[in-house]
């Protein structure tokens, strides 16, 4: 007897850790945005900052936790106007707000590329929801083919 309820509680508990996987899983960052972004600790928010520069970002590789507050600096520190494209990444996070420092925020579902003027600086407020590996780029003329590419990981 004492053997069969064991059994049924590890069953009953493997199937509850199961079904919240699935949810966690299951989690559309752009529909559910909204409550992704009110349930996150901003308290605890991380900051990760990509330099871009004449055909470089710096680091070229960021990694990211599913669930946990960010905020992601662009700065610019080149002489020439650069873009942040990653459509992917982008579908994958759940966006707080983009904010241009002293000058005004944007709260939108998601964008597909941020364009950061020659010493300007962009602040991407966000909650990593879809794990994955995606690209980040400049589609300015050949800065991607020049190296200003980067990777942007969800674990």
């Amino acid at each position: 007897m004492n053997m069969t309820r064991i059994a049924s509680w590890a069953i009953s508990a493997l199937m509850m850790v199961s079904s919240s996987a699935a949810i966690a899983e299951t989690l559309d960052p752009i529909a559910q945005r909204e409550k992704i972004v009110a349930d996150a600790n901003w308290k605890e928010m991380e900051t990760v900052t990509i330099t871009l520069d004449e055909h470089s970002y710096s680091p070229n590789k960021a990694t990211f936790k599913a669930g946990k507050a960010y905020k992601l600096v662009l700065k610019n520190v080149g002489e020439k106007k650069h873009y942040f494209t990653a459509p992917e990444f982008y579908m994958a996070i759940s966006t707080r707000k983009i904010e241009a420092p002293n000058q005004g925020e944007i709260k939108a579902p998601h964008v597909i590329a941020l364009e950061i003027m020659p010493n300007g600086m962009l602040e991407l407020f966000f909650v990593p929801v879809t794990k994955g590996s995606y690209t980040s780029y400049c589609t300015i003329e050949d800065h991607r083919k020049q190296g200003m590419e980067g990777v942007l990981q969800i674990e």
